[in-house]
């Protein structure tokens, strides 16, 4: 069970600064996306029972069959998106929620979609006690993105997705970025699209990661 009002403790964090240290040794040199982890608890998004492992840079199971990314993975991510303040950006897939207080404290206005029913529920409710009242959260197929506050600025797709799909293109504003991991099977590329006109696109590809599956209207309702 995840605690409601959990607490940042002095260990907390030195082991958040650890983390981070890590992180920047691997490669990270956006400060604004390591200043915005330092902020962000990760544990508050743990079961109590795996506060031990909120630290260490690995994925982990959030229940639904759905993980917390690894720390590097999220800081990869987030680096590739190049975040301005006042940037609207489209999440798909929110999770635990961790990665859309990434970019809240990174200054975007941040619109994400989960495709679990449970964990939209949970995590929802959850975001709005860690007082991130500006996270828009909606339920619903990531593929289809959220036209209804389209264009944006940027889009992150936090799962795996077998294809890139047209309609996150579309709703990209132009010289906007979206940030994708593609492949099918076990291991995808992290994609980067930076849209040059409304017909022309600029891709370029940044290595092997591991994400669990993107669903669409295959996902569970409970």
């Amino acid at each position: 069970m995840i605690d409601p009002h959990p607490i940042d403790s002095y260990r907390h964090q030195g082991l958040r600064n650890l983390l981070i240290r890590s992180i920047r040794q691997k490669g990270i040199t956006d400060e604004s996306v390591l200043m915005a982890m330092e902020k962000v608890p990760r544990h508050f998004f743990f079961d109590s029972s795996f506060l031990e492992s909120a630290y260490e840079d690995k994925p982990f199971p959030i229940g639904a069959g759905q993980t917390i990314s690894q720390p590097y993975t999220v800081a990869f991510q987030t680096e590739l998106l190049r975040i301005s303040k006042g940037e609207k950006v489209l999440e798909i897939g929110t999770g635990s929620g961790y990665q859309a207080c990434i970019l809240t404290e990174m200054g975007a206005r941040v619109f994400t979609i989960e495709r679990q029913k449970t964990l939209f529920d949970r995590t929802s409710k959850f975001l709005v006690q860690l007082g991130y009242t500006t996270i828009k959260t909606f339920y619903g197929d990531g593929y289809k993105g959220l036209e209804a506050f389209a264009p944006y600025d940027k889009i992150i797709v936090t799962a795996a997705a077998p294809y890139i799909p047209d309609l996150l293109l579309d709703q990209l504003r132009v010289d906007g970025i979206l940030v994708i991991p593609v492949g099918e099977f076990d291991i995808q590329i992290m994609t980067t699209v930076r849209k040059i006109s409304p017909e022309s696109f600029e891709k370029k590809e940044h290595g092997a990661f591991r994400f669990v599956p993107m669903l669409g209207d295959r996902a569970k309702e409970k």
